[in-house]
Order: C-alpha cells, then sequence, then structure tokens
C-alpha cells in the first residue's frame, strides 16, 4: 500500500480503490483517450470530497471527478485520483413543484430526476442521448444539451446553484453575483471587461473554454452558469440547485424526410420559428432498417408539444405543411415515438461501423455553428473530409447547428494519427470561419483544448488560465483539460493494443477476426448502464442487480481491452481480475443486440475461459454443467432416471452433489424425464406422411432429458400443420455410413429417425472450445445427409436455436458447412410462418405474461412468435429484461442472489400481476425453471399452448 493509499482510508469512509480493477476501469471514459489513474475513491459526503482534496493537495496528485463516464473528448480520465460520484452521492434530496426546483447530487442519473418529476407535469430541460446513464453532476462539468435544447436550452441555462469545494478546500455557494464567487474572480472579471464583451462568438451551442462572459454586469455575473462546462477543472460539484421545466401533456413526432443531409441541414432553422421542441437531423447511414421512416435520404426528427394530443397533432401537422419535404410521417402514440427516438439515441453506438463494417471514432463528434450556417458548413466538412480521405455520416442538433459524426481515422498508425492532427486544425479554422464553437455539447477535453487558440485568440486562452489559476492555484484539478492542455493525438487508448493479431478461438467475422477489434467496439457510450430495463430490452441484467461497473457489458469491455494493453492487467489470459468480471455475465447475449455497436461479451466470455483454464483444473460447475448432455446421456443409456431423482430428493445427498458439482445450495436439481423425447419417438412409430415440406426436429438436450412434453407438443403441432417430421440422422443410415454427400430423399430422412447431435452450447458457456469444437463437428458429420436436402432444422430450445445460428458458424467458421446449418436453422414459430403459411393456428383467446427468452430476443429475433400469438388470440406482451438463471449461470456456486435479482426485476413481477387465466410462456428451460423454483409457476413453451388446444383441453395454464 502507498503512502497515498495509506493516507486516503484514513481520510474518508467512502470506497478507496487502488486495486487492479478499479483503475482499469477507469483509465477511459467514451472518448479516444486513456489515462491511468492512480487510484478510485468514491465519497459519501462533502467532508469526504475535502479530504480527498486535502491528502491529494499534500502529494502533489491530481483530482479528476467523474460522473457516469460517457465524456467523449477525455475529460473523465486522468492519472492522479478518480472521483466517482455514482456510487454515494447520487441521491435527489428534494423536488419543489411549486418552485419547480430540485436538489441533486452530483451522482444521481438524469433517468431518475425526470422519473420524479414527471408525476408532478415537470421534467429537466436537458436531455442527452445518454440520459439513462449520464449524471447530473457530469452534465454540469461539460454543459450538456440533448435533443430539447432548441426548447430548453443547455444545463447551464437550468443550474441555478451550486454547492463546491475547491481544491484547496474552500467550500462555496454559487449562484448569481460575486458572493459565492472565490476571492480575485471579481478583480480579473472586471479588468478585462471589454475582451469578455467581444471575445465569444454568439450561437446557441457555444460550449466550449470557460463561460467567463456569464460573468460580465450586464449578464447578472452568474457564477453558477460561468462553473458549468469547466469540465472539473475549476473546483468539484457536491450538490446543485436545478430548475425544472414544465413538460407538455401530450407530444407528437414529424418525422421529415429530405433527399440528402444538406436538404436537411438547409431547412432545419427555417423550423424554429414554430417553436418545435426538438430539430434532430441524421441521415440513411446511420439508419439499419428505415422501414418505419418516411422516403428519404435523410430525415429530420421535429417534436411538437401541446395541452392536447390534437394540439400537438396541429403542431405538426403544421411544420409538415411549411416544410418542403420528399415525404413525411407524423406518430402520435407513445410507443411509436420511443421506437423512432431509439434510432436517433443510438447513432453515437451505430455510427462508430460505417456501412462496410470499418471503424470511426469520435474526436470532432460536436462542434457547432450558427444554425442558419449549418447547410453551407456540411458541405465545406464533406469537402474537408475527401480531401483527407476520410469518411463519417453527421447527424445531431440541426436545429441548433450542433453536429455528432464519427471518422474512420486510423488511429492505429503514425501516419494515421498524423492525418488526424492535421485534419482537426483545418476542421477547426473551418468551424471558426463558419462563426462557431469547437464544442457545441459535449466540452473541449483533451480532443480540442489544444485548438482553442483557433477560436478565441491567445489573449482570450490567456485570461482562461488566469481564471483556472483563481480558483485552482496549484493545477490540482483535472489538468491537461482545458487549458495548458495535453496535445489532441497523445494518450490515445488504441496506442498500447497488440499490433499484431491475437490467437483466438472464434472467427469474430465481424471485426476481421481480430480480437483486438472486437474488444475495441465499446467505445464507452454505457448504455449497458441503465439501472431499469425499458421494453424488451435485456442488456446488461448483472450490472442493474449489482450496480457495480466491473459487471456491465462497459466495465467487462475495459477489463479486456486492458488484459490486451498488459499495463493494469499483467496477467493477460490468466487474470483473475478478468475472470472475476466476467463471473457474473450470464452469457444473455442481450449486449449483442441491445449494445448500439454490437458488443458480444457472452462470446468474449467463452473465449478468455477458454484461454484461462487452458491446461488448468477448471471450477466444479464446469464438469458438472459443462458436460450436461454426457452426464444425461449416460443416464439415459443406464435408465437410471428413477434412481437419480430419489437421490435427488433426499436433502443430504442432494447437498453432497451440489457442493460436489458447484451447484448453489439454494436450488433444487431438476427432474430428469422416465422416457426421453427420442425414446418416445421410436415408441410412437412410423405415421402416415403428410404432403408438406420436410422439418428436422432438433432434440436438445433440455427437451431430450428434462422436458420432452415440449417435443411431443411441437411434434403434435407441426403434423397438425401439414408438416412431415423427422430427428436428426443416427451415425449409420439403411446401413451405408452417413456423410458421402450424396441427395438423400425425405423418405430416407424419415426412415432415419433419430441421433446424438448436439449445439454445443453447455460447452461454449463454459469456454471449453475445443471440446465444443469436437461436439460440432460430429454434429456436421451426421447432419450431412439434412444439408444435402432442402430440409430445415427446428429448434424448440431458443438458447440451443442461438448457438446453431450465430456460435456455430463463429467458431467454426473453417467449416461451410457450419455456415449451411446455420442458415437451416428456424425456432418453432419460424417454421409453421414459413413452412405452413396457410395453416390456421387453434384460437386460444386468452391473455399471455411469462418471458422473451434472451437468446430470441438478442440472436433470433421473436417476430414470428408475435404474428404466431395474434394469430392465435394470445393477447399482451411477455416481459422484457432476463431470467436470471440463464443455462447454467443460476445454477453455478455464488450466484443465487444475482440471479434470482435479475428474475424479480420484470419476469417475476409480470407473474405475479397477471391473472388466473394468463397463459404464462416461457419457450426456455431456464426460464421455466426460474419460473417454477421461484414463483412456483408452470411456465410453457408455445408449441405446448397449442398442442393442448389441438387437443381440446385447454392445458392448465
Amino acid at each position: 500500500m502507498t503512502d497515498l493509499e495509506a493516507d486516503l482510508r484514513k481520510a474518508v469512509r467512502g470506497e478507496v480503490g487502488f486495486d487492479v480493477t478499479a483503475r482499469a476501469l477507469t483509465t477511459m471514459d467514451a472518448s479516444n483517450y486513456r489515462r491511468v489513474p492512480l487510484g478510485v475513491v468514491a465519497p459519501r459526503d462533502a467532508d469526504d470530497v475535502a479530504a480527498v482534496l486535502d491528502v491529494c493537495r499534500s502529494h502533489g496528485v491530481p483530482v479528476v471527478p467523474r460522473g457516469g463516464g460517457t465524456s467523449i473528448a477525455g475529460q473523465a480520465t486522468g492519472t492522479g485520483v478518480v472521483l466517482d460520484f455514482t456510487r454515494h452521492l447520487n441521491r435527489l434530496l428534494s423536488l419543489d413543484p411549486e418552485t419547480r426546483t430540485a436538489v441533486v447530487q452530483p451522482g444521481l442519473v438524469l433517468d431518475r430526476l425526470q422519473e420524479a418529476a414527471a408525476p408532478h407535469g415537470l421534467r429537466f430541460g436537458p436531455d442527452p442521448s445518454t440520459h439513462s446513464r449520464c449524471t447530473l453532476g457530469g452534465m454540469i462539468g461539460n454543459n450538456s444539451c440533448g435533443s430539447h435544447s432548441v426548447a430548453w436550452g443547455t444545463t447551464a441555462d437550468s443550474v441555478r446553484e451550486l454547492d463546491v469545494v475547491t481544491a484547496r478546500g474552500e467550500r462555496l455557494r454559487l449562484g448569481r453575483g460575486w458572493a459565492g464567487a472565490p476571492e480575485g474572480l471579481r478583480a480579473l472579471v472586471e479588468g478585462d471587461l471589454a475582451l469578455l464583451r467581444t471575445g465569444f462568438p454568439e450561437l446557441p451551442r457555444r460550449i466550449s473554454g470557460y463561460a467567463l462572459d456569464a460573468l460580465l454586469p450586464e449578464n447578472d455575473v452568474q457564477v453558477a452558469r460561468s462553473f458549468c462546462g469547466s469540465e472539473g477543472t475549476l473546483g468539484v460539484l457536491t450538490e446543485a440547485v436545478v430548475d425544472l421545466v414544465a413538460a407538455p401533456r401530450a407530444r407528437a413526432l414529424a418525422v421529415l424526410g429530405y433527399a440528402d443531409e444538406g436538404a436537411a441541414a438547409e431547412a432545419a432553422a427555417g423550423l424554429l420559428p414554430y417553436g418545435p421542441l426538438t430539430v434532430e437531423g441524421m441521415a440513411a447511414d446511420l439508419v439499419p432498417s428505415p422501414v418505419a421512416l418516411p422516403r428519404g435520404g435523410a430525415w429530420l426528427f421535429v417534436e411538437t408539444g401541446g395541452e392536447s394530443a390534437a394540439e400537438a397533432r396541429a403542431r405538426a401537422e403544421e411544420i409538415v405543411r411549411a416544410a418542403d419535404v420528399v415525404d413525411a410521417r407524423i406518430v402520435t402514440d407513445p410507443a411509436g415515438q420511443r421506437a423512432l427516438w431509439r434510432i436517433r439515441e443510438d447513432a453515437s453506438g451505430t455510427a462508430t461501423r460505417m456501412p462496410d463494417g470499418s471503424e470511426a471514432w469520435p474526436g470532432w463528434e460536436d462542434c457547432a455553428v450558427p444554425p442558419a450556417r449549418l447547410g453551407p458548413y456540411l458541405r465545406d466538412f464533406r469537402a474537408l473530409l475527401t480531401a483527407h480521405g476520410l469518411r463519417g455520416t453527421p447527424y445531431g442538433h440541426f436545429g441548433d447547428g450542433c453536429i455528432h459524426v464519427r471518422i474512420d481515422f486510423d488511429l492505429l498508425t503514425s501516419a494515421g494519427v498524423g492525418r488526424f492532427r492535421s485534419f482537426s486544425e483545418e476542421l477547426a479554422d473551418l468551424v471558426v470561419a463558419h462563426g462557431g464553437s469547437l464544442s457545441g455539447e459535449h466540452g473541449d477535453g483533451q480532443a480540442r483544448a489544444e485548438l482553442l487558440p483557433r477560436m478565441y485568440g491567445s489573449e482570450l486562452v490567456g485570461l482562461f488560465e488566469r481564471a483556472k489559476a483563481v480558483w485552482d492555484p496549484d493545477d490540482l484539478l483535472n489538468p491537461g483539460m482545458l487549458v495548458r492542455p495535453a496535445p489532441l493525438d497523445a494518450n490515445l487508448r488504441f496506442s498500447v493494443l497488440p499490433r499484431e493479431p491475437v490467437d483466438v478461438a472464434f472467427g469474430y467475422p465481424a471485426d476481421g477476426g481480430d480480437f483486438s477489434a472486437a474488444v475495441r467496439r465499446c467505445v464507452g457510450v454505457a448504455k449497458c448502464r441503465t439501472t431499469s430495463a425499458t421494453g424488451p430490452a435485456v442488456m446488461c441484467p448483472s450490472f442493474r442487480a449489482t450496480g457495480e461497473e466491473e459487471h456491465s457489458t462497459r466495465g467487462r469491455a475495459r477489463l479486456l481491452h486492458e488484459m490486451l494493453a498488459g499495463e493494469v492487467v499483467t496477467d493477460g489470459w490468466r487474470s483473475p481480475e478478468v475472470r472475476d468480471a466476467l463471473d457474473l455475465c450470464l452469457s444473455c447475449k442481450g449486449c449483442r443486440s441491445d449494445c448500439p455497436v454490437g458488443v458480444d461479451m457472452a462470446t468474449y466470455k467463452a473465449e478468455f475461459l477458454h484461454h484461462h483454464y487452458a491446461g488448468r483444473r477448471r471450477p466444479a460447475a464446469h464438469y458438472a454443467m459443462g458436460w450436461l448432455p454426457v452426464w444425461l446421456r449416460w443416464v439415459s443409456r443406464t435408465r437410471a432416471a428413477g434412481l437419480v431423482n430419489s437421490l435427488a430428493s433426499v436433502g443430504v445427498l442432494a447437498s453432497l452433489g451440489k457442493r460436489l458439482g458447484g451447484i448453489a445450495a439454494e436450488r433444487g436439481i431438476p427432474r430428469v424425464a422416465g422416457e426421453t423425447f427420442s425414446r418416445w419417438w421410436r415408441r410412437r412409430g412410423a405415421r402416415p406422411a403428410a404432403d408438406g415440406p420436410l422439418v428436422v426436429l432438433w432434440p436438445d438436450t433440455f427437451t431430450e432429458h428434462l422436458s420432452p412434453s415440449v417435443g411431443r407438443a411441437a411434434v403434435r403441432v407441426l403434423e397438425a400443420a401439414g408438416l412431415q417430421v423427422t430427428l436428426p440422422p443416427t451415425l449409420r443410415l439403411r446401413g451405408r455410413p452417413v456423410g458421402d454427400g450424396r441427395t438423400r430423399s425425405a423418405a430416407s430422412l424419415l426412415l432415419a429417425g433419430r441421433g446424438r447431435v448436439c449445439c454445443g452450447l453447455t460447452y461454449i458457456s463454459t469456454g471449453q472450445l475445443d471440446r465444443a469444437r469436437t461436439v460440432l463437428r460430429r454434429t456436421l458429420d451426421l447432419l450431412e445427409p439434412v444439408l444435402a436436402t432442402d430440409a430445415y432444422v427446428t429448434v424448440l430450445e431458443p438458447s440451443c436455436a442461438a448457438a446453431l445460428r450465430a456460435d456455430l458458424p463463429e467458431l467454426l467458421h473453417d467449416d461451410p458447412r457450419a455456415a449451411a446449418l446455420a442458415a437451416r436453422v428456424l425456432t418453432f414459430a419460424e417454421t409453421l410462418e414459413r413452412l405452413a403459411p396457410e395453416w390456421n393456428p387453434p384460437v386460444v383467446d386468452r391473455p399471455i405474461t411469462g418471458q422473451t427468452h434472451c437468446h430470441q430476443h438478442a440472436v433470433l429475433g421473436d417476430a414470428a412468435d408475435r404474428r404466431l400469438r395474434q394469430a392465435t388470440l394470445l393477447s399482451g406482451e411477455p416481459s422484457g429484461g432476463c431470467c436470471g438463471l440463464a443455462g447454467n449461470f443460476g445454477f453455478e456456486k455464488g450466484h443465487f442472489e444475482v440471479s434470482k435479482a435479475c428474475a424479480e426485476e420484470q419476469l417475476l413481477p409480470a407473474v405475479r400481476a397477471a391473472g388466473e387465466d394468463a397463459v404464462v410462456l416461457a419457450d426456455g428451460f431456464s426460464c421455466r425453471t426460474q419460473l417454477e423454483q421461484l414463483a412456483g409457476v408452470r411456465g410453457r413453451h408455445a408449441a405446448e399452448v397449442l398442442a393442448d388446444e389441438l387437443r381440446g383441453d385447454g392445458g392448465d395454464g
């Protein structure tokens, strides 16, 4: 323990972290930059903040305040001590509807304030796209804005009073007037009034530099306002009084389609006289699927408000009439508006990948020009990109002239970094030539502070330096930001990564086979840090259960980044810190779909475990549950299901078995079926062949041994739909070995009737990738006769279907049969929709509750399932989130509480709130097991629900 760490532990009551994990998690924010801190402190109150500053001042160590870590210019990183306000100083202290004010702590997440204000018809005006995880302290530090700034301005417009601790421990209450200002600030302002009156450009999104003009007497000496946007360089915020605004009772969203972004930019300023709440722009390059949008190559999202839905719509219609558009659409229902806003909000992530899959980066994320100049500026900006051989798609706050863009800089080579610098210098001059600001929202940080003299001139920048000295004479707070800045091409986070591809098992096709590129996908937008899941979203259940950064997708990606860098995490694949962070990853794959940049932490976890345990003894659970298909086949062959179930019912024997197998003591051991699905299939015998297409029904481990009723039900429904059903072929087909590549008839496949195929899921989830490859290659050998026909493979268990559709081709990327099989995989609902489109399923006409399997949400999609429910009159929607069991995760020792917390977030409350006649849908065995063990409720696969109706008994719900 260093003297600094020891002194901090003595002085503060909050947590002090100088360990590898704490430091690795805070090396980066959402920018291109990386700085390694000495340690992290989570202060409990303002006294802790003052104590940290006192200790660090005595040691000459800088201090960096940090909120949600979503800053895009590097200002939330530092080489000294990082203050993390999200752990303790994160409360809403009071809210007064009469005065329309709230008192907040710096670590409070914006959405929590919005939720508290909404019942009073109020809201906080600024709303960045990161509203679900950014903090009020970070917003004040960066003077954040968001999409509604055309109506409600920047954060500085909403700040009334601030409690601040200076670097030398002075506690100030900043507001209007000089009473709360630090000594010497008034003299500095009054000594340069002429410069302050002429040196700042007039535009709505001027965020760059210090807002010293707010201290002019004609501006009412707004000291609190001048502190906003200071990026933690002047003082440490401990409390704020903020203003709230009246929220419209109703809203409408007019989406205006234009030929291209230039036309949209030219039109934006002309819409402002109509009083819109937003004028947001984006181009088609950033929209994965524009089916919900009107025709056009670019769009403006123009929101209007009113006292009634009719009034809000009338205002939207007025804007549509006034706009010269290719096409337009007005959306009034809240769900439709949320879906469209998600497209816009996810752009900060989706923009990090170009249409061809290549990488793009921030750095010039938010410069702003006067709105009337936006069209000409964008033309010049595009020309500059072309001149440098660069690409990027602008989007953002067109109504305020503020543009976001990710550019395909090469930040991995010296030549590429040199181009980054030269482009940045020329773009700064271009922005200034159009009367703009280098930063229009996210602050200067390291990305732009070096270029401030081009915007303000050396004299005003010199005044900024003198102001910094008044507040922080020891240069203790966030040095290298805003004044005396670090070079914009120093401390780049990519420079520490290996230059040669890392030897890995998965193919990472979207990243060119490069594991480093896969890890680089995480740019820190932190959508995984949302504290509550909304709609069908899954990511990231373990973070929501623990609130710990290391158990978020971003936190794990940061640790993997540092593992590859080898500076903070020095043990490589053997790192216990990375292992421990990945331990609570449920492998739900929610990040694969919900993360705007498509991070797939489940795959990264499997890859890490593969290397971490190579040549080493594994945890008992990896043998007990990773090899579950083997153990269950052994039970089946020896017909020992009854004995196993009897032993599992004896308390002392069950406890011993769970202890030996690494299984949580709180868990019940699922019963093994007395008759496997395949054995029932053989006993059932041949049936008259239908005329419909052939489907090969996959006997996954769970359906085969633990819930064969699902398989039996699926056969009943698929045959009722007119389909020919068979199971995968065995090792020999009519006396001939399979795999000779010759085309097989449907009849011969029907006669084959059984097999021992496996998707490898349990081996993949435990990182036993060599074993998984062996199992999957054997499976492909078995299925060659299937692949030689046009038959599809129907998989009832969503996790197994996802493994075959996604993991198989990525793990066996060198085997063309893997992609061929992946393309044949259908879910139960997809099978009925694609192969029996004319069949009318039975009408169930009941409400539903339950769970959409997380792998179905993330990998497979559930559109066919929704249409099937609609056809059967099953009303309602399953809950989002994750059931928390997630295969082996919830059974492993030490995971029970997290598993239970995940289930209690959405699934269990939804089931408890459902009526007695509700069907509890749960296609996944894990989801059904969790429901049974935690709620005593029987969940049912959709196949079982339909089969019961075909029998006419309606089931038992």
